[in-house]
């Protein structure tokens, strides 16, 4: 436990170089990637989604980093691979897409149609995809971070149900502070930190850090709150869709893993807190009325988080 606390913060104070000021976003990035989840990015142009899935992927000695800018005419092939014949043995040879790496930037995923962006649905709950009938496993390290923009709706399709129920965290990054934003000019005055960020783990020490978290402690009581966090949206009036038990697991890996990140081997109610409305909100489908009242399921998590007890 205590060699799986070296590494981590050894990869977040390399990240945190290149990502000043947000702290805390990169810790809840690196605790889905840890716990075995995929993070959706959402925010303005510029605020460093791009930056932060390259940095993650540059402090990772030997990752395979691939990156799909998401576009309307991209194609599933154009994602999974495809075959190609071969005019010498006269047979047809599959060539890899860009999905078989660790890490995959998928940016902009809302440009692509929903037919494309359903080539990611099987990869990312099961760590393997299926190509004229063969299935191909992918690496253990296998990655995911989607970013999209909010405010651009010319030429974009939201994501269905089932691709964002895929993503363990939706977050966002969000604009710095004015003197971090000083600090930046002047930390990209002249190169970019991305430059020169060298490898600080592998992908051996990153699993092996997945691992240690299944020993992260939490009690039966916080297991039961993560149960009752999620199953509460499946009876307000305002959610047309609930979460399902993919939520309850993906809180519960993920809060083990930044109780890693913040130094200790058991969970706190705290923690749960704080990751829900992330790990929840973004699963919820609501109702027409309370869609349009300016409702969204960050802030009904965070309702339910008000009303349910805290186990003692």
């Amino acid at each position: 436990m205590r060699k799986a606390g070296e590494i981590v913060a050894c990869l977040e104070d390399s990240i945190q170089g290149v990502m000043l000021g947000q702290d805390e976003t990169v810790r809840r990035v690196l605790s889905t990637m840890i716990a075995g989840g995929h993070v959706l990015l959402e925010d303005y142009p510029g605020t460093g989604k791009t930056t932060l899935a390259k940095a993650v992927a540059a402090s990772i000695g030997e990752a395979n980093f691939q990156r799909i800018q998401f576009t309307p005419d991209l194609l599933p092939s154009d994602i999974l691979g495809v075959s190609v014949l071969d005019s010498r043995s006269a047979s047809f040879e599959f060539h890899r897409g860009p999905i078989f790496s660790d890490i995959l930037l998928a940016d902009e995923i809302n440009r692509a149609s929903p037919r494309t962006q359903s080539a990611l649905l099987e990869a990312m709950a099961e760590g393997q995809v299926t190509v004229e009938g063969t299935r191909y496993d992918l690496g253990d390290l296998f990655f995911v971070i989607a970013t999209q923009n909010p405010v651009e709706l010319r030429g974009t399709y939201p994501l269905p149900e089932a691709q964002m129920d895929r993503f363990a965290l939706k977050c966002s990054l969000g604009y710095v502070s004015i003197d971090q934003e000083v600090a930046l000019l002047d930390a990209q005055s002249e190169s970019h930190p991305l430059d020169f960020l060298t490898p600080v783990v592998t992908p051996e020490e990153i699993l092996l850090v997945r691992q240690e978290v299944l020993q992260v402690g939490i009690t039966p009581a916080l297991q039961e709150y993560i149960v009752r966090l999620v199953a509460a949206t499946r009876s307000r009036s305002e959610v047309k869709l609930a979460a399902s038990p993919r939520a309850s697991l993906n809180l519960l890996r993920i809060a083990q893993a930044l109780s890693l990140f913040e130094g200790r081997d058991f969970v706190l109610p705290e923690t749960i807190q704080s990751l829900a409305p992330q790990v929840i909100g973004h699963r919820l489908v609501l109702e027409g009325d309370a869609h349009y009242a300016g409702r969204d399921g960050d802030s009904i998590v965070r309702e339910i988080i008000e009303e349910l007890a805290v186990p003692v």
